[in-house]
């Protein structure tokens, strides 16, 4: 009997992708999060408005000394650590569903962030970001003469 090495075609691969779509559709990241016990990765909200972005992150739990933000390159980063709030000695958990350890999200920007305006409130464990944009970014209505 001989053995070949199955190489799989562009079908068998499309089958594959469509199949890890529509399971990831159902158990949504329930698998992801559960594998990896030790990540952390907050979740984000980023809104668009004539004057502003603001990127919205949720992040309960954490020290607001325990947050960093930073924008290079048109980069915005923010990164943290959740510690555990108190030592248990000789205590045996039951359960723990609790994450903590540190994280870092890293946000593209488009070059029109007025940077030195940059403003930051965290606050019922949720962190906004405003990032004004220069006056060449926001949008004009232009009025149309009829003539």
């Amino acid at each position: 009997m001989l053995l070949t090495k199955w190489k799989p075609t562009e079908s068998h691969i499309r089958f594959r992708n469509d199949f890890d779509k529509l399971f990831d559709s159902y158990f949504g990241d329930f698998f992801k999060e559960s594998n990896d016990l030790y990540t952390i990765s907050p979740r984000a909200d980023i809104e668009e408005t004539d004057n502003e972005y603001l990127v919205s992150l949720e992040i309960p739990g954490i020290d607001k000394k325990d947050l960093k933000l930073n924008l290079e390159n048109n980069r915005l980063t923010i990164a943290g650590e959740k510690t555990q709030s108190k030592e248990v000695k000789d205590s045996n958990y039951v359960s723990c569903e609790r994450n903590y350890g540190s994280f870092q999200r890293i946000f593209e920007l488009p070059n029109t962030i007025r940077s030195n305006d940059i403003s930051a409130e965290y606050k019922d464990g949720i962190l906004k970001v405003k990032l004004p944009k220069d006056e060449k970014a926001k949008r004009k209505e232009i009025e149309i003469k009829v003539k």
